[in-house]
């Protein structure tokens, strides 16, 4: 771990974390860290081709425990547990079909509480089915189910399907404490913007900061060069 930039350290101001986000988005108070009880929130920007939307199931992805959802304004949610008694998906539905607004003018928001897996430094994807209503009362619907961590609404790769839409998420952190964690990696990091809530991020002689008199000075220090990804197996030293 490099030790320099101490003046910079020192007075270099914590920024807040959030949620990765996708079409239809995630938020919380602050970040989620692996095995503790974490609330997420779903934000579903729009509607499906002009409709508003009707109905909302979420599914629980392996690892996550002691789910509790939220009632919204959206409406009231329904629980479907497997036979061992594990929550296997949440869904919310409007109260009545009048309730359902004639165009997509709204965004819509639910959430749910539970008990985040131990896999840090990982994306938790929770496949969602949205099923949105015409004035018609025609039904249609998307499945947000991508994981691949593109976030390109409909693209299409040449001479193949559409992608998949990309499925909410939520990335896990480590567990941590006030001044530095050293971590070793498990996974490929591609986004260290997942480290807006940390003061500087050390991977050998290489250093990321959110911040951006941080940035700078990363650049200009010698034999330091800016942390751009980090890839698994890698130790890194954090401090937040």
């Amino acid at each position: 771990m490099k030790t320099s930039l101490p003046l910079l350290l020192a007075s270099a101001g914590l920024l807040v974390g959030t949620a990765a986000q996708a079409h239809i988005g995630t938020s919380g108070a602050g970040p989620a860290i692996e095995g503790t009880s974490y609330e997420v929130q779903f934000t579903v920007g729009h509607g499906c081709s002009g409709a508003d939307t009707w109905r909302l199931q979420i599914r629980i992805p392996e690892g996550v425990t002691s789910v509790r959802p939220l009632d919204s304004q959206f409406g009231k949610a329904v629980v479907e547990k497997d036979a061992s008694g594990n929550v296997k998906s949440i869904t919310w539905t409007r109260a009545s079909a009048s309730e359902v607004l004639a165009a997509d003018t709204h965004a819509h928001r639910v959430s749910l509480r539970a008990r985040m897996p131990n896999t840090p430094f990982a994306n938790v994807y929770f496949p969602t089915t949205q099923t949105c209503r015409d004035a018609q009362g025609q039904e249609t619907t998307v499945e947000w189910v991508g994981t691949s961590g593109d976030h390109q609404h409909g693209a299409t790769d040449a001479g193949s399907e559409p992608q998949a839409e990309p499925a909410p998420a939520v990335f896990i952190y480590p567990a941590r404490t006030p001044g530095w964690n050293k971590y070793t990696v498990q996974e490929h990091v591609h986004d260290l913007s997942v480290f807006k809530d940390a003061l500087i991020v050390w991977s050998g002689k290489s250093a990321y900061s959110a911040n951006p008199v941080t940035k700078e000075l990363i650049a200009s220090e010698p034999d330091t060069t800016p942390l751009t990804e980090i890839h698994p197996g890698t130790e890194i030293w954090v401090k937040y």
